[in-house]
């Protein structure tokens, strides 16, 4: 028992620095993030796609059993939104942040920030 515990004690230990050791992934290239993007853009629309089906058959199958209780002498009540059509599936892919306008504005700056404190000066304590 003692050694089937040490041998196993011991291999989780060579285990662990195995894996300790290996070194970090590279990123990924810049087209395999967008196609990544891409491929998630295709599947909501994938899901958007089978909403919709989904709600055509549902309208289906309620107009069949309006028919048969409107036949028995039942009156039903109809209620439910619309389908709507997610259209043909188009994909644009984002800006890079440079061409987006997400940083710094282009003009270069002519005035301070809009703080009042010094950029060296101390913050007051609170009482």
């Amino acid at each position: 028992m003692i050694r089937k515990t040490a041998i196993a004690v011991g291999l989780l230990a060579a285990a662990a620095l195995a894996q300790a050791k290996l070194p970090a992934p590279p990123p990924p290239p810049p087209e395999a993030a967008a196609k990544a993007d891409e491929a998630k853009a295709r599947a909501a629309y994938n899901t958007k796609v089978e909403a919709y089906k989904l709600c055509k058959a549902m309208d289906k199958a309620a107009a069949n059993h309006f028919k048969t209780t409107a036949g028995a002498g039942k009156q039903p009540t109809a209620g439910a939104p619309a389908c709507t059509d997610p259209g043909a599936f188009a994909y644009t892919p984002p800006k890079p942040a440079e061409a987006a306008g997400a940083h710094s504005p282009p003009e270069t700056a002519t005035k301070p920030p809009s703080s009042q404190a010094p950029a060296g000066a101390p913050t007051p304590k609170k009482p």
